[in-house]
């Protein structure tokens, strides 16, 4: 993987093209950013109550010292808070501070920040202006891309929302020092699912670059996330709603998503993925579409960031019952994206996705629920 000098990667949108700027130190450079790529008389700063006194404090002043009028919003940290409930707080407060159409939400932080200050841009007076700011790995080399927006129920993730692509992306590498390196990890878990739906060469790379990416290290970061963002993007502008191939994006994160919402968000995003594409691997083999000993080297892969368990619930009824309200199901029947072998995703029946039986389901769920 190359060099941590900045990267730029341009993403096609029905809405305007944008681009990714990923520099080691950009977020210094915000407010002149802001000017160039968004210009509005007022900003809105979005950040959780981790990310805000570490960096939205310093981004207000920046803005303000430039002369760029800038307002902090905080939220409590965490996937919990994704929800309807903060979306209307955050709408009504922007409202109090007399905030128009003539302003630019900021969303500054991790996957979480992204999806719910996005909502709020796209919904607030019928939507405004976004600038994503990822901090997190996971919403550098994933979240902050493609434009997808929204905020959790009870009964699965992100059910609620709307595609509402940004302005620009700010990545700032230098970010990821600030993380534990088990939150490292867990973003790395999305690039490793780039690697394995759409270049076995990069996936290669991460493993033999773990060390360095774990301990957060710029040159590394800035690589890896240039690379994840090429190919999300070229897969995003291809198919910007989710109407064919960008389903390919959804490997692992079907029985992901239910994984997170059984243990109520308790789990890490990127331990439910990865748990999601070992245990959707072994689907694919089991059912013939995919190379054996792909789930095992996917395994292998995971495990170099210490994600090579796969953590269930209890009850995997319960879990064969969330599946049936995830966004991707079609007519009461749940589909998976499978591989063709590592770098590939395999053709379906219907698109890019495969009806799987849930018996077999069961069975793959059971297995590993003995493994553990």
């Amino acid at each position: 993987m190359g060099g941590s000098h900045g990267s730029e990667v341009l993403v096609r949108s029905e809405g305007g093209d944008y681009r990714v700027l990923i520099e080691p130190g950009a977020l210094r450079r915000l407010p002149e950013l802001l000017a160039a790529h968004a210009p509005a008389h007022r900003y809105a700063l979005v950040a959780d109550s981790n990310v805000a006194p570490l960096y939205g404090v310093e981004a207000a002043r920046a803005c303000e010292a430039a002369g760029v009028q800038a307002d902090l919003f905080v939220f409590p940290a965490g996937e919990r808070q994704k929800t309807r409930q903060w979306w209307a707080i955050l709408t009504d407060r922007l409202l109090s501070a007399g905030l128009g159409r003539d302003i630019v939400v900021v969303a500054i932080g991790g996957g979480v920040t992204g999806d719910l200050a996005g909502f709020v841009a796209a919904t607030y007076l019928r939507g405004v202006p976004l600038v994503q700011v990822p901090t997190s790995v996971v919403a550098m080399v994933d979240a902050s891309v493609g434009g997808k927006t929204g905020v959790d129920l009870p009964t699965g993730k992100n059910l609620v929302g709307a595609f509402h692509p940004p302005r620009l992306v700010v990545a700032d590498p230098e970010t990821v020092a600030t993380l534990p390196v088990g939150e490292r990890a867990e973003g790395l878990a999305e690039a490793v699912k780039h690697g394995a739906i759409a270049d076995a060469g990069y996936l290669s790379e991460l493993v033999a670059g773990a060390a360095a990416l774990l301990s957060g290290d710029p040159t590394a970061i800035c690589s890896a996330v240039c690379r994840s963002v090429e190919l999300k993007a070229g897969i995003v502008s291809a198919d910007e709603r989710e109407d064919g191939l960008r389903q390919v994006l959804n490997f692992g994160h079907t029985l992901g998503h239910a994984l997170e919402v059984a243990c109520s968000y308790q789990m890490g995003h990127g331990t439910a993925v990865a748990a999601g594409m070992i245990l959707e691997a072994r689907l694919g083999e089991r059912l013939g579409v995919t190379e054996p000993g792909t789930a095992g080297r996917i395994q292998e892969a995971l495990g170099c960031f210490g994600l090579r368990s796969i953590p269930l619930p209890p009850s995997v009824p319960a879990l064969m019952g969330l599946l049936g309200t995830d966004k991707k199901a079609r007519r009461g029947e749940v589909h998976f994206v499978l591989l063709a072998r590592l770098g590939e995703v395999a053709r379906g029946g219907e698109g890019w996705s495969h009806r799987v039986p849930a018996r077999l389901v069961e069975e793959v769920l059971g297995n590993a629920a003995t493994e553990a």
